[in-house]
């Protein structure tokens, strides 16, 4: 090993409907390791799913690089994952996304990691040490992988992520007024394209750029990026779920409007109160792109982190998904970082904020790591 800074190669996990699924693997540095050693090295993975609404980004998009220099340097490979986007795609593809990562680094990497590493010893990954983290969208990646992977992830964090609650009016009731990080509602029209039944004609894509208009466009530094908007469109339309779902006749969302009261209620009268009205809505099939009404005692050690003020994943889903994580037995750590927005890891001074010694970002990793060298074979 000659090299003090980290590798990273590029794998394809998946090919489905024409295009290449990639994973970057990003390798700890080699100080990590005792470079005397003959014998193979078996190292713990954290998996990361990247945001967009799940309707944009790739494995690059929103790279969380405070949370990959800490892992790495805790030789462990942190693990970055496109996945196919809404739409065309639905929540049973991005589902079959997340199942075949973890398919491929139980099963395929180790092989790849022999051709691709041309120095000895080889490291490669412990398929008993895998766990999963993601932010948004990405956070609701972390979920399905809890409720659906196998191997099962030793860990889960979510930063701010969807999922903790999709029967709400943020999904499926339609905006007339601002709601979004104070942003403009949009005009549907200039999104036909992406809007059913046109969007079921789309190519398939895993891979769709974050891109931006210039300082000296109308609105400065405006996503040129359509796809960018996407998830905001869908959440102001009230039809999030129908995309999600693949359900749009009847509009699943429409259907849930006369059936949810979005009434705040404790965990555990809201979980059976939602169950017993969905139940006669969504089939099984759909049931299991719920994580709430996934979990059970049997998922993993979770870590969840949502700002109070987040307007676009509303708090509420992250404290919802908390109480019933604790109903299950399952041990569960909640952060609420009061007054932050959405994205607050992402934010100009969020090192400051939260990367010092023994700050929030040195207490997420500390939790991974524990979960996941504990679990090492």
């Amino acid at each position: 090993m000659s090299s003090s800074s980290p590798q990273s190669f590029t794998f394809v996990y998946k090919h489905v409907q024409g295009i290449d699924l990639s994973m970057d693997f990003y390798l700890p540095p080699v100080s990590a390791f005792n470079a005397s050693s003959a014998e193979d090295i078996h190292i713990p993975a954290l998996v990361y799913f990247h945001g967009g609404a799940l309707t944009v980004g790739n494995r690059q998009s929103w790279f969380p690089a405070w949370l990959q220099r800490r892992i790495t340097a805790a030789a462990c490979a942190f693990v970055t994952v496109d996945y196919r986007l809404m739409p065309p795609a639905t929540g049973h593809d991005i589902l079959a996304d997340v199942q075949d990562v973890f398919r491929f680094l139980s099963v395929d990497i180790n092989p790849q990691l022999r051709l691709r590493y041309n120095e000895h010893p080889f490291i490669l990954v412990d398929s008993a040490s895998i766990a999963v983290a993601g932010s948004s969208s990405g956070g609701l990646c972390a979920y399905l992988a809890a409720m659906h992977a196998s191997p099962k992830p030793n860990a889960v964090l979510s930063m701010y992520g969807m999922g903790g609650n999709f029967l709400t009016s943020q999904y499926f009731t339609p905006k007339s007024e601002v709601f979004f990080r104070g942003r403009e509602l949009l005009d549907p029209s200039q999104f036909s394209e992406y809007l059913y039944p046109s969007s079921e004609r789309l190519s398939p894509t895993a891979d769709s750029p974050l891109a931006y208009h210039p300082q000296t466009y109308t609105i400065p530094g405006y996503p040129a990026n359509s796809r960018m908007l996407l998830g905001r469109l869908y959440l102001q339309l009230g039809v999030y779920l129908d995309y999600y779902a693949g359900i749009h006749q009847p509009s699943l969302s429409a259907v849930l409007r006369e059936t949810v009261a979005d009434t705040p209620h404790d965990a555990r009268e809201l979980r059976r109160m939602q169950f017993d009205d969905v139940c006669g809505v969504l089939s099984p099939r759909e049931r299991v792109l719920l994580p709430q009404f996934g979990v059970m005692r049997g998922w993993p050690p979770c870590f969840l982190v949502h700002g109070e003020a987040d307007s676009a994943v509303l708090v509420h889903e992250s404290e919802h998904m908390h109480a019933l994580l604790q109903e299950a037995g399952v041990d569960v750590i909640m952060k609420v970082i009061a007054g932050e927005e959405h994205s607050l890891d992402y934010q100009k001074d969020a090192d400051d904020k939260y990367g010092g010694p023994g700050g929030l970002f040195d207490e997420i990793a500390d939790f991974l790591v524990r979960q996941l060298k504990g679990n090492m074979q």
